[in-house]
C-alpha cells in the first residue's frame, strides 16, 4: 500500500471532492491500515466480498457500492451500504427499494450512464434514464433517493475523448438536476475519474473519484 501517494491525492482534492479508496480484492488488513490513516470512505464491487469485509471492519466506514450490482446479490449490502453508484436498470433499483424497507431504510443511489466507446460498460442512456424517471413505477419508490449520477471513461490514452465523456456526464448531471431534481438538495454527486483519469474528471466537476490500484497497488485477482 502506497501511504505517500494516497496523502498527495488527498492533499491535491479541491473543497467538494471526496475520495472513495476501491478495496476490491484487498485483505481487510489493508482497509484497517488506512482507516487508521483517517480514510473512511471504501467502495466494493463485490457484495459478498463487501458484507465480509462490513463484518469485521469499523462500523463507521461508509461503504460505496461501486460495479454492476446483480438483483439477487442486493440483500447482501442493503442494511449497511451508504451509497450504491451504480444503478443501471429499473428493475435493479426496484430490487434496492424491496430490500430497503424490509431493512427500515431509504438508501441513496447514483444512476450510472454509459458514456464511453466500450461495450463492456454498462449504464443509461439519457432517453433510457428519463423513461424510468418518468414512469409509475419510479415514482412509486420511496425507499430509495437518487443522489446523482456515475459513469466510466473509455479506457484510452485519448485525454481529449476522455474529457468529452466526464463532460457529457456532467451535461446529463444538469438535464436531470433540472428536469426532475430541482428540489432535491441531495442530488449533486457526480462520481467520474478512476487512477488513471481523476484529474481530468475533477476539472470536469467529478464530487466523487474512485481510486485502488494507486493506493493499495496491483490486485490480485485470483484470490
Amino acid at each position: 500500500m502506497n501511504i505517500e501517494k494516497y496523502d498527495e491525492i488527498r492533499a491535491s482534492l479541491p473543497a467538494g471532492v471526496r475520495l472513495v479508496a476501491v478495496s476490491k480484492f484487498k485483505p481487510a488488513e489493508d482497509i484497517a491500515a488506512l482507516y487508521q490513516h483517517g480514510q473512511r470512505v471504501f467502495g466494493e464491487n463485490h457484495a459478498q466480498e463487501m458484507k465480509a469485509k462490513h463484518e469485521v471492519l469499523p462500523q463507521d466506514i461508509e461503504w460505496h457500492f461501486i460495479g454492476h450490482l446483480q438483483t439477487n446479490k442486493v440483500k447482501y449490502i442493503a442494511p449497511y451500504v451508504s451509497l450504491i453508484h451504480s444503478i443501471d436498470s429499473l428493475d435493479l433499483l426496484k430490487e434496492v427499494n424491496k430490500q430497503a424497507v424490509k431493512n427500515n431504510r431509504v438508501i441513496p443511489c447514483l444512476l450510472q450512464f454509459h458514456i464511453a466507446d466500450e461495450e463492456t460498460k454498462f449504464g443509461f442512456t439519457l432517453d433510457e434514464c428519463t423513461a424510468m424517471l418518468d414512469s409509475a413505477e419510479f415514482q412509486e419508490l420511496k425507499n430509495v433517493k437518487i443522489h446523482g449520477v456515475m459513469g466510466m471513461a473509455t479506457f484510452t490514452d485519448d485525454q481529449g475523448q476522455v474529457r468529452r465523456e466526464f463532460h457529457h456526464l456532467h451535461d446529463i448531471f444538469d438535464t436531470l438536476k433540472t428536469r426532475y431534481f430541482s428540489q432535491n438538495p441531495d442530488f449533486k454527486e457526480l462520481s467520474m475519474g478512476m487512477t488513471d483519469d481523476y484529474p481530468i474528471a475533477i476539472e470536469e466537476g467529478s464530487t466523487l473519484i474512485r481510486i485502488g490500484s494507486a493506493i493499495f497497488g496491483p490486485r490480485n485477482y485470483s484470490v
